[in-house]
């Protein structure tokens, strides 16, 4: 009676090792090959020559999904027994794709490695022979090993089990052993014939090949190779942009190469995802690639133009809209509350310049123009040079225009997820899709958020422009960029110039002199900057212990030591180095966060903490939301024109009575438009979570900087010598000449005008 191996009782793996060991050749017929489960069986196949009489033929079937075997067996037309040559190369190519598929599965180790190695020796010197059986669908499972016995020749296994460690070990399966000489006589015979039909093809070369592609070959891959090839993957959308747009005619001979790379990059996201940003940093054009763009999506779909633009650009926009024929109505950004309701929804496509003014989603402009992107159907492109100021919040709000909270982005905020241990705690969590911009509004990893605005965003600088589009003057070595009529535009040749300017620290009037004297420069030496430590603040035994929440921020909080505090205090130095009056702004506003800490923890309130926090004095690009006031007037800014007038509705002006009680009352009115209005913008922890100490740290750091406050007193421009200094070098020594002046700090640039 035959043997029963089913993988449970009985491994044919086992038994069939025991036949192996004692043969001196193999025949084997399955309906699916591992490759890299060939591991298993290797050892036994080593030893053989590689002759007729000393190798494993392995022969793999052809298979068919049930529903094509549905599908054949139910057809209407006539089914030819044969097949033809080129069916048979068909059939075989489509296969050896499945055998290259299998290497892409799962994650690569050393044992696999070496175990695909193996195998392609065995195949090199004909150990082991693979072929195809193509003439018609095989799911036969045949083991048949040969040994020099004439009472034993040949045994035989019959059953379920495919070539793969599951089908011989894992998998409860279904096999009998075949001893009896006719019947495994037989078994040679119906394998012979089939091992010799016309259409059973060698495709020993072709896995060699595979594997010796892939990630299992011998020799090394060029470090260069492998970035080409992630380049490749990483540019596909750009390249399918430039490969399936055309510029309007209009423009073609206006736009630089770089800029048309731009426009037809940013056509693919807009059709793709229904909105795009264009972010190239300024002077680069995005007002020029804009219009080619909104032009070419009119032509393309015969819809028209919404354009949304600060008022003081609304002139320079309809002379676009005339001088390129767009069917397109201008309209500032300050009406659209008054405005937008009465205009009809047919403006398929809505541009929004400096759209970074939309940062904020609460505000009544954001929820105008949002409405009606939504009643409209509308694309939307975004033109911003700082889509980002200091919270991610910023790009996805603006992103939400034209992006429904949970629709299905295609990848998922793959740093945070594993931040947090994976997606089911995600959605424990966050209950949320995982693959939206929802569940990127979490994450505050760099990693998450350049994934995601790779689907959105075209941004380039100067540098690539110069590196990968300019042409070099061989005459004067300087670079520029040409136009399709030839005409040349050379890169200019900057001059950075330092103003410079005297300190007289004896006359009293010498504003800058005072404030980097030794009594200013003491008190910030030794400020304690509690808010950049809060970590050592918190109580270790608070009465009611803190929530899972409460516990994830408390061990984010950081433990400033003098490092960081030393950097704080340099980053307020800057601040002076700009300007006086952005310096002195500076020590305001940290007195004023003090106090809403110190009011929130004397009042039993939660403390809001933000991503802003962290980075109250290092405004190293931008610092419009530097303040707690400015916090607020970022919030209900929408543009420049109506900054004043929104701040006013919330909060009160900014007294010049520098005391404790004055910046208390500020602070009170100050936290509850926080707590009232944008709760959403921090993460609010209980203040009783902290030690009382805290407030004494708060207030005398606060009280010091007063004194520095009530030392200067107001600054005055009419005595600041870096104002003047500045003012000669614009009307004396370059009154006809274009001067670009930087500034680290928006404060100074609005503290010039």
């Amino acid at each position: 009676m035959p043997r029963i191996f089913d993988n449970i009782d009985s491994k044919l793996l086992d038994s069939l090792k025991q036949s192996l060991d004692v043969a001196h050749r193999a025949d084997f017929c399955v309906g699916y090959f591992n490759l890299r489960g060939w591991r298993y069986l290797d050892c036994y196949v080593e030893p053989w020559a590689g002759t007729d009489d000393s190798r494993c033929r392995l022969l793999v079937g052809m298979h068919q999904p049930p529903r094509d075997e549905l599908r054949q067996l139910f057809s209407l037309s006539d089914r030819a027994d044969g097949i033809s040559n080129q069916v048979a190369i068909r059939l075989k190519k489509k296969l050896v794709e499945e055998f290259k598929a299998q290497l892409t599965i799962g994650a690569p180790s050393d044992r696999d490695e070496a175990g695909l190695r193996r195998l392609v020796a065995q195949l090199r010197a004909k150990k082991l022979v693979v072929k195809l059986y193509l003439r018609s669908p095989l799911h036969a499972k045949l083991y048949l090993t040969h040994r020099r016995d004439d009472n034993n020749p040949r045994t035989g296994y019959v059953g379920s089990s495919n070539l793969t460690f599951s089908g011989l070990s894992g998998n409860g399966e279904l096999n009998v052993d075949v001893l009896d000489h006719d019947a495994s006589d037989k078994l040679a015979k119906w394998f012979e014939a089939r091992w010799n039909d016309r259409y059973c093809l060698d495709i020993s070369h072709d896995l060699i090949q595979i594997i010796e592609e892939s990630w299992a070959r011998e020799d090394l891959i060029p470090p260069h190779h492998v970035y080409i090839k992630m380049a490749y993957h990483l540019s596909r959308e750009a390249r399918e942009g430039l490969r399936t747009f055309d510029i309007p005619l209009e423009l073609r001979d206006t736009l630089y190469p770089f800029q048309a790379a731009a426009v037809k990059i940013a056509a693919h996201h807009l059709n793709k995802r229904g909105g795009v940003i264009i972010g190239d940093v300024v002077g680069l054009g995005k007002t020029l690639m804009a219009t080619a763009l909104a032009k070419m999506v009119e032509d393309y779909e015969g819809i028209s133009t919404l354009i949304i633009c600060p008022k003081n650009l609304v002139k320079m926009w309809q002379s676009y809209v005339d001088s390129y024929g767009l069917r397109a109505k201008v309209l500032p950004i300050s009406m659209v509350q008054k405005d937008l309701e009465t205009i009809p929804a047919k403006f398929r496509l809505v541009l929004i310049d400096e759209s970074h003014n939309l940062r904020n989603r609460e505000s009544k402009r954001y929820a105008a123009i949002h409405d009606y992107i939504r009643q409209s159907g509308s694309k939307v492109i975004l033109l911003s040079a700082t889509p980002y100021n200091k919270t991610y919040l910023d790009l996805s709000n603006q992103l939400r225009l034209f992006v429904a909270e949970n629709a299905d982005l295609g990848i998922r905020p793959e740093a945070y997820l594993r931040e947090l241990g994976g997606e089911t705690e995600f959605i424990r969590r966050h209950q949320s899709p995982v693959r939206s911009l929802g569940a990127f509004e979490h994450s505050n990893a760099p990693d998450d958020w350049r994934e995601l605005m790779r689907l959105y965003l075209v941004r380039r600088t100067r540098t690539f422009i110069k590196e990968n589009y300019a042409e070099i003057d061989p005459a004067t070595n300087r670079k520029y960029l040409q136009r399709s009529d030839g005409t040349r535009n050379y890169f200019p040749e900057r001059q950075p110039k330092t103003v410079t300017f005297k300190l007289d620290e004896a006359d009293l009037n010498d504003q800058y002199a005072q404030l980097y004297s030794d009594f200013v420069v003491d008190i910030i030496d030794n400020l304690t900057l509690p808010r950049y430590g809060l970590g050592n603040y918190i109580d270790e035994r608070p009465q009611k212990p803190a929530n899972a929440y409460e516990e994830q921020i408390l061990s984010n909080l950081s433990r400033a030591g003098e490092r960081l505090k030393g950097f704080t205090r340099t980053n307020l130095f800057k601040r002076l180095e700009s300007s006086g009056h952005a310096f002195l702004q500076s020590i305001e506003r940290h007195v004023l966060r003090n106090y809403i800490y110190a009011y929130a923890v004397q009042n039993g309130l939660d403390l809001p903490i933000g991503t802003q926090d962290v980075t109250m004095l290092d405004t190293a690009n931008f610092d419009e939301d530097e303040s707690a006031v400015g916090n607020a007037q970022n919030l209900f800014e929408d543009n420049g024109d109506d900054v004043e007038d929104n701040v006013e509705e919330v909060i009160p002006d900014a007294t010049q009575t520098w005391d404790e009680a004055s910046f208390m009352r500020r602070a009170e009115e100050t936290y509850k438009v926080y707590a009232n209005d944008f709760y959403g913008r921090f993460k609010w922890v209980r203040s009783d979570l902290f030690k009382f100490q805290l407030v004494d740290a708060l207030k005398q750091d606060a009280r010091d900087l007063i004194k520095i406050l009530n030392f200067s007193g107001e600054w005055n421009p009419n005595k600041d010598e870096q104002l003047g200094a500045l003012l000669e070098l614009l009307t004396e020594t370059h009154p006809d000449e274009k001067v670009l002046i930087f500034s680290q700090f928006a404060d100074t640039v609005r503290y010039l005008e």
